[in-house]
């Protein structure tokens, strides 16, 4: 079994599109911290939301230098089942490094909390003002973004597919 890297575009957003949850890791003085967090995606800005208050808040206010993880995919596969080390998790991961920016301009965090609710549903959603004003909104600008494929099955001349 191999690890493919995906560079299709149209691939990597099919993931994003199935995945709720993304985590997002960060760091202040030396100290790590991940958070699971809805998201949506915006062109190449990764949009999360939460309260305007927290140690997430304190640490993207200090450094806002992040990472963000998608994993789809949780299937065990294995090349021979009775050594360990032939087992995998069958699945695709995507990550994003880059740079978050709170968001505080009320007509940009109105327009990011509709087009994030896309991630969700279809329903044109209505939001009052102080759910805008009151909603924390963080945006990743996508820097650097790798995803690949875990647990595939290599390629041979007599199997010239990959699952």
């Amino acid at each position: 079994m191999r690890t493919h890297f995906i560079h299709d575009r149209k691939e990597i957003e099919a993931i994003w599109e199935q995945c709720k949850t993304c985590y997002l890791a960060m760091s202040v003085d030396d100290i790590p911290y991940v958070l699971p967090l809805n998201f949506a995606i915006d062109g190449d800005k990764v949009i999360l939301h939460s309260a305007q208050f927290g140690r997430m808040w304190e640490t993207i206010k200090k450094n806002a230098k992040v990472c963000i993880n998608w994993t789809l995919g949780e299937e065990l596969a294995w090349q021979d089942e009775l050594v360990g080390c032939s087992y995998r998790v069958k699945s695709k991961s995507v990550i994003v490094e880059g740079t978050a920016e709170i968001i505080d301009d009320y007509e940009e965090k109105e327009r990011i909390v509709k087009h994030f609710m896309t991630q969700y549903s279809d329903l044109p959603f209505k939001f009052n003002a102080p759910a805008i004003r009151n909603v924390g909104i963080l945006l990743v600008q996508i820097e650097k973004l790798t995803a690949k494929e875990f647990g595939a099955k290599a390629v041979t001349p007599w199997n010239k597919s990959s699952e």
